[in-house]
């Protein structure tokens, strides 16, 4: 696997620990909504619910090296997710600042004040990353008769264990240096205060289309660099109190995003709609209904952004730089909000009530106003330079004679995708994350790309010779799901395709 390939590998496992933040603020959301002024002082049942929610985000990093493992792991089997956790405990027990000063024989006064923060997602990552490597390799070793019991899987946690331990050894000496340089590269964003926060938003769009969006979220949104901007906003009156949030500026790595996913894309999506062709104006109007609807209730994206990011590139790199003035305004005028999952309405909706929450209907009046300019940006561009976007292209490109549509059936439809990207025998590893397909392939040629987006996927993506992404929106992994069932010897030649 080429580098790309394998750190798209890893930011598709970091969605694994990451899906665990709507349930954190959902509870933290209720709980401010039951007692905004006292945070839980002056209700009891609000503090059931915030900390509740706490709970999930203070263990942040332990679910970081346990999620990464299973998520990197080839069969997402519980005994990798259940290494990461004996890997993340063995490692961040023996870097504890007692643990330091007795093995190196110091006083705890001289141990650096890095091991303080041994308990952090960098941490949680590379020891997920390092336990799924393990899981891979040896998940399928079979011991001497007398030492049966321990092969196989019961394997993975004992070598999880003695790797933890060389793990530590080198993190015991080289981990000061590297988190002074993540402490630094955060600081550095940081100072750049309102600029940096645009310039990360920009980045987050150009590098969606390989799937590496996710590695830099980790920068931002957690504790990887010493910013950790979603915990400390969700953890509201807690971090205000122990001085990890500062109200105005906590959530500035998030709350610019609202505007753009609420309202500039499902004006985006009205303007595409307008400029299809007559004849495709109810297909193309029900496909953008359902992404713009998606985008401004949830804050997924990915269903709008992909049917037009190939297509017309330099509209997406607009885009991109959009998002970065989106959430460099909403940075400077401290107008705040955050999210667990995506900047949709829900998340807007429950983080409202959140003590960090500034001005946030701010917001919504900045995404009406952004929502008049991607409309007027989309469709100037469109028609000025006749962008192929959805119901423009050529007519042998966007009808199909066969009259065959995708299935309504998931499983009908997955044997659909199967058939279009060439069989069970071109595909070497079928995985999905929230919004699209993730494969493994032999042969790119018979991949019918057509075919795979006249049955309702959104985009395509190529990256390098063996691996392939098929958008497909929320339903990606209930399709990987099915595909995996279908037999590798099932006979595909009665489905139809388009």
């Amino acid at each position: 696997m080429n580098i790309l390939g394998y750190f798209q590998k890893v930011g598709k496992a970091l969605m694994v620990p990451v899906a665990t933040l709507p349930a954190a603020a959902i509870l933290m959301g209720v709980g401010y909504w039951i007692d905004p002024n006292g945070w839980g002082a002056n209700s009891t049942l609000a503090a059931f619910f915030i900390t509740a929610g706490s709970a999930i985000i203070n263990n942040m990093s332990v679910l970081f090296a346990m999620g990464v493992a299973y998520g990197m792991s080839k069969d997402k089997d519980g005994a990798a997710a259940l290494s990461g956790f004996v890997g993340f405990l063995v490692v961040t027990n023996l870097l504890a600042p007692n643990a330091v000063a007795q093995i190196q024989g110091i006083d705890i006064s001289a141990v650096p004040s890095a091991f303080g923060k041994i308990n952090n997602q960098f941490v949680g990552i590379l020891v997920g990353i390092v336990s799924a490597e393990l899981y891979n390799r040896f998940s399928e070793v079979e011991l001497h008769k007398t030492l049966a019991f321990f092969s196989g899987k019961r394997l993975i946690p004992i070598l999880t264990s003695f790797a933890g331990i060389l793990i530590a050894f080198i993190l015991m000496y080289v981990w000061p240096t590297v988190y002074n340089g993540l402490v630094g590269f955060g600081e550095g964003i940081q100072s750049m205060g309102e600029i940096g926060a645009g310039v990360y938003a920009f980045f987050n769009r150009l590098l969606i289309p390989v799937g590496l969006h996710h590695a830099l979220n980790s920068v931002f949104w957690f504790d990887v660099a010493g910013i950790n901007d979603i915990p400390n906003f969700l953890g509201g009156a807690k971090s205000i109190q122990e001085g990890t949030a500062v109200v105005g500026v906590t959530g500035m790595y998030q709350a610019g995003f609202f505007p753009i996913m609420m309202f500039g894309l499902p004006g985006a999506a009205l303007a595409m709609y307008h400029c299809a062709k007559p004849e495709n104006k109810d297909k193309v109007g029900s496909i953008m209904l359902a992404a713009g609807f998606a985008a401004f209730f949830t804050g997924v994206t990915e269903p709008l952004e992909f049917s037009f990011m190939f297509l017309a590139p330099g509209l997406y790199v607009l885009h991109a730089f959009m998002t970065g003035v989106s959430v460099y305004i909403a940075a400077s005028m401290q107008w705040m909000a955050g999210f667990g999952f995506s900047a949709g309405l829900v998340d807007l909706v429950l983080s409202s009530r959140n003590p960090l929450a500034v001005n946030w209907y701010m917001l919504v009046v900045q995404g009406i106003v952004f929502s008049g300019i991607y409309y007027g940006v989309f469709r100037f561009a469109i028609t000025k330079f006749n962008f192929q976007t959805p119901g423009r292209e050529e007519e042998s490109e966007s009808v199909s004679n066969s009259g065959v549509t995708g299935s309504k059936e998931t499983g009908i439809l997955a044997r659909q995708y199967l058939k279009a990207l060439g069989g069970h025998h071109n595909l070497t590893n079928i995985d999905a994350c929230i919004t699209r397909l993730r494969l493994t392939i032999k042969d790119g040629s018979q991949v019918d790309e057509k075919t795979l987006k006249a049955l309702g996927a959104m985009g395509v993506v190529k990256l390098g010779t063996n691996n392939l992404q098929v958008i497909l929106g929320p339903k990606a992994e209930l399709v990987a799901g099915e595909m995996k069932k279908v037999g590798t010897t099932e006979d595909l030649s009665n489905i139809q395709l388009p």
